[in-house]
């Protein structure tokens, strides 16, 4: 009687990959790695691109009028002294609409954490200097953040329409957590409209991905909140 010869390799075991299928199949997943930041960072802009599809404008005429205007704060100089043409364009802007009527009332609202420096303070003196009345200006000494300065801005300071004042890049963030914390808000771009470039741009970058994450998954909400506090009512 014949013996029969079984294969050394049982019918449906693995073949063992080359060194070449090995590599190759590494490489396929440090690529997918390596793409999910990238992935990140353009949902991240999606999602705050598309919150502000159509709500902001650097045209006085095509602005819609709302009783509040949210100056976001940024400093007045930066390294060596130098003015911040960021801060000169938005006071320029927030002075200009309330002159051509868009808006009746500016709720100024930036950092306040020490005694010599106080955004909100030095945006009202400004603003006063530039032809707005100080009973017109309302200030917000928590606006840490764009997300304390919106969500305040409707919890604190009671509202849920906003006209928000600062450049296109700022206002396309600030106009993604407005309508995630339940705010009807459109904003003017101050200046040129130009994007950011460098470090800003950068910055920028940073800023939306954190914004979202603070949105969809953090869920976070201002360091300070406080009693409520009118807005244009003795």
């Amino acid at each position: 009687m014949g013996i029969s010869l079984v294969s050394a390799h049982p019918r449906g075991a693995a073949k063992t990959l080359s060194k070449k299928q090995q590599a190759r199949r590494v490489l396929v997943v440090l690529g997918l790695l390596a793409a999910l930041p990238v992935l990140a960072l353009l949902t991240c802009q999606l999602a705050v691109l598309t919150s502000a599809s159509s709500k902001h404008t650097d045209s006085l005429a095509a602005l819609p009028t709302n009783r509040v205007g949210l100056v976001l704060g940024t400093s007045k100089y930066v390294a060596k002294g130098r003015h911040n043409a960021y801060y000169s364009q938005r006071i320029a802007a927030a002075a200009k609409l309330y002159k051509a009527g868009k808006v009746e009332y500016l709720l100024v609202s930036g950092d306040n954490r020490t005694s010599h420096y106080n955004e909100p303070v030095t945006m009202k003196r400004d603003l006063i200097t530039a032809g707005v009345p100080k009973e017109r200006i309302t200030c917000d000494f928590a606006g840490f953040r764009t997300l304390d300065s919106i969500q305040r801005a409707k919890a604190v300071f009671g509202q849920s329409k906003l006209t928000i004042i600062s450049q296109r890049f700022h206002n396309e963030r600030a106009l993604f957590l407005a309508g995630a914390s339940g705010i009807d808000a459109v904003a003017y771009d101050a200046g040129t409209g130009a994007l950011p470039t460098g470090k800003t741009a950068v910055r920028e970058l940073g800023a939306r991905v954190q914004a979202v994450l603070d949105i969809w998954v953090l869920r976070r909400r201002p360091k300070f909140l406080g009693e409520h506090i009118s807005i244009g009512k003795e």
